[in-house]
C-alpha cells in the first residue's frame, strides 16, 4: 500500500497549519524555479502532511506571480498525492453569503496566457483529460469534512478565475453571474490543470469573502471587508483540513491517478534527452 501525503496550499490568510508534528521546512529548486516558499512537512493525526502558502508568507505575490508549475512540481516531489487548495473566493449567488463554504466541481479559465498551465511543450505533447477538473473523491471528503466542521457549506458549483489583481468591473461581475457561476477568484487555475497533469488529485475549499460587486445591496468589494472574513473562514477552513484528513484514504482508483496514461501523444523515440530528464518525476513511468 502506498503511503498517504497531502499536500495543502493555503490561499488569503491561511500561511500555516496549527496542529502539526515533527514540523521540517524544505528549500527545493525545481526544473521550473522557485516554489512559492519553502515547503512546511509534518505529521497531522497520523498523516504526512506538506503545506505550501501559495502567495508566499507575508502574501508576497501577485496570483500571476505565482510559480504553480515550480509548486505543483514540489509537491510531486515530496510524495503528494492529494491536494486540498484552500482559496478565498467572490459569491457570484445570493445563496452563497459571505463566510460560507463552497466546495467547487467545475472552472471557467479567464486567465492570460502569461501563466504557464502545462509542463509539456518544447518537444514533448501531452493532453490530459479536463471535463472533470477536481477529484471527485476528494472533494466529497472535503464536503462531509465540512459538515463536520459546522460549516455552511455548498456541494458543487463552478468557479471563475479571472487574471487579477484588480477585481472585477460590475459590467464584467454581472456578465459573469451570466454565466452562471458560483465563486469567482484568482488562482485555481492553472493550479487544477497542473494538478492533473502530475496525477495528483485536487479539491478545493472556497472561502466566500464578499459578493463582488454585482450586488446592489452590499458595499462593493474592499479588501479591509475582505479580511474580516478571511479571519473567520480560516479558522474554518483549518477544521475542515483536520476533519477531512481521517476521511482520505491512501489508495486511489480515481481517473487522477493515471491521468497521463494515453495523453501523450508524441513519438518517443522524437522526444529530447533533456526534456525527458527534466520530465522524468511528472511523466517518466510512461516513457
Amino acid at each position: 500500500m502506498s503511503e498517504l501525503v497531502i499536500g495543502v496550499f493555503g490561499g488569503s490568510g491561511l500561511y500555516e497549519m496549527e496542529g502539526m508534528s515533527d514540523i521540517r521546512r524544505v528549500t527545493m529548486d525545481t526544473p521550473f524555479g522557485a516554489p512559492s516558499d519553502e515547503y512546511i512537512t509534518g505529521i497531522l493525526d497520523g498523516v504526512k502532511m506538506v503545506f505550501l502558502p501559495r502567495h508566499g508568507r507575508g502574501h508576497r505575490l501577485l496570483p500571476s506571480e505565482v510559480n504553480y508549475r515550480a509548486n505543483i512540481y514540489g509537491m510531486k516531489k515530496l510524495g503528494v498525492s492529494r491536494i486540498i487548495s484552500v482559496s478565498a473566493v467572490g459569491s457570484m449567488k445570493e445563496e452563497i453569503a459571505p463566510g460560507h463554504i463552497v466546495i467547487p466541481d467545475q472552472f471557467i479559465d479567464r486567465t492570460n496566457a502569461t501563466r504557464c498551465n502545462t509542463f509539456f511543450g518544447n518537444g514533448i505533447v501531452a493532453h490530459v483529460q479536463f471535463a472533470d477538473p477536481v477529484c471527485a473523491d476528494l472533494s466529497g471528503c472535503l464536503y462531509e469534512a465540512a459538515l463536520a466542521s459546522g460549516a455552511v457549506v455548498h456541494r458543487g458549483g463552478t468557479y471563475i478565475c479571472m487574471e487579477g489583481p484588480a477585481f472585477s468591473t460590475r459590467a464584467e461581475s454581472n456578465m459573469y453571474r451570466s454565466f452562471g457561476v458560483s465563486v469567482i477568484g484568482m488562482t485555481n487555475i492553472p493550479e487544477a490543470k497542473l494538478a492533473r497533469e502530475a496525477e495528483i488529485c485536487y479539491g478545493v475549499i472556497a472561502l466566500a469573502t464578499d459578493y463582488d460587486c454585482w450586488h446592489e445591496a452590499h458595499d462593493d468589494v474592499s479588501v479591509d471587508a475582505i479580511l474580516t472574513i478571511i479571519k473567520n473562514n480560516v479558522t474554518m477552513a483549518k477544521s475542515i483540513i483536520r476533519n477531512a484528513v481521517g476521511r482520505i484514504v491512501a489508495e486511489r482508483d480515481c481517473p487522477c491517478a493515471s491521468a497521463l496514461q494515453y495523453a501523450v501523444i508524441t513519438d518517443r523515440n522524437a522526444i529530447p534527452a533533456e526534456v525527458k530528464d527534466r520530465l522524468d518525476l511528472i511523466v517518466g513511468t510512461y516513457l
